[in-house]
């Protein structure tokens, strides 16, 4: 807006001026004042859209659905929520709307799995935006992953997979199921052959029952026991190979991939691959949301997963209590992983472009 004064006008120009200005000054004080309404009157009636970075009834699905049940009456004001399948990619599809389209004012956050957190680091994607760009909320577990098998595939144990290709289902560029394999083909001597483009969890264990692929690597155990935890039992699949950052002992004689590498560069390759299985089905708010309402969901997702009955309804469903991380203790470790040396990168670079 211009103003134009005379000389013999200028005092009536002045006072419009003065006018005019305190007008604009009172409109953005009062949009910014509402956008940084506390959280406490921010959250009433309002709905909060919880993105699924997965495919209906797989563990990241799952375990979605049970915290949706029990977070509402962890923030003040009461908001429902809305979980949202947006399943594509393994999750970066999830992540890369949430960064580029969601709102940023707390009312919509994101559940993926482990594969997007390292993939910014390690993948191919022009311009990616690191996960430290993002906003943690928790982890739901502190995983491992397995590779299994199906029992009339022929593939009994990680002697034969050395010996001869075994395929195995994928869901996309940066998911567990595809990369998983190849880091494991380049440091402990697997022939496994990654066929890729099925959706999610259901589609993978659908072409393992249907003769598709021989089996699956890159399979948290969260995701497993909560969907055919009745292979195991039934002994329909054989367990291969283990992956994570230690051992664990639900499995002693299933072999641990790191025992197995031989050189102290595969081994740091290894732990770099595998440091995200101890933040399975991580949650997300979007860069951008106001500290308050971050502060807000952290407190919420800690107090949710600490619920008796979430716990109880866990145990029931999926088998297991969560064993989880929380906010501001992920952000730290998501630094460490972005922090790791540029020649391990490089080579797990390498692997994963084969």
């Amino acid at each position: 807006m211009t103003f134009r004064t005379s000389t013999a006008g200028s005092a009536v120009g002045t006072a419009a001026i003065v006018v005019a200005t305190a007008g604009v000054v009172g409109l953005v004080a009062s949009a910014s004042a509402h956008a940084q309404a506390p959280a406490a009157d921010f959250y009433k009636g309002k709905s909060i859209t919880l993105l699924i970075g997965g495919t209906a009834g797989g563990g990241l699905d799952t375990a979605a659905r049970i915290f949706a049940r029990h977070a509402s009456k962890h923030i003040p004001g009461n908001p429902t929520f809305t979980p949202q399948l947006m399943p594509g990619a393994g999750g970066i599809r999830t992540m890369e709307f949430l960064a580029n389209n969601a709102p940023k004012d707390g009312t919509t956050i994101a559940t993926v799995p482990s594969g997007p957190l390292i993939e910014p680091l390690v993948g191919t994607r022009k311009n990616p935006r690191p996960m430290t760009d993002y906003n943690a909320l928790g982890a739901w577990s502190q995983d491992f992953s397995l590779c299994a098998a199906w029992h009339g595939s022929g593939f009994k144990s990680l002697a034969d997979v050395q010996a001869r290709e075994m395929t195995v289902a994928g869901i996309g560029a940066a998911a567990t199921p595809d990369t998983f394999p190849k880091v494991l083909n380049a440091t402990i001597g697997t022939k496994f052959k990654v066929i890729t483009g099925y959706q999610g969890t259901q589609e993978t264990i659908m072409a393992v029952e249907r003769g598709e692929t021989h089996g699956r690597c890159g399979w948290t155990w969260s995701s497993l026991k909560a969907v055919k935890l009745d292979w195991v039992k039934d002994k329909k699949i054989h367990l291969l190979v283990q992956m994570g950052a230690q051992k664990s002992p639900l499995f002693p004689d299933v072999p641990f991939a790191r025992d197995l590498a031989k050189t102290q560069e595969d081994k740091l390759m290894l732990d770099l691959m595998f440091s995200t299985l101890a933040l399975s089905n991580s949650y997300f708010a979007p860069p951008g949301v106001p500290a308050d309402r971050l502060e807000v969901l952290r407190k919420a997702y800690q107090a949710t997963l600490q619920d008796k009955d979430l716990i109880a309804e866990a145990v029931k469903i999926q088998k297991e209590a969560p064993s989880p991380t929380f906010g501001a203790p992920m952000q730290k470790m998501l630094e460490q992983i972005y922090a790791t040396p540029k020649p391990v990168v490089q080579r797990l670079q390498a692997v994963l472009k084969k």
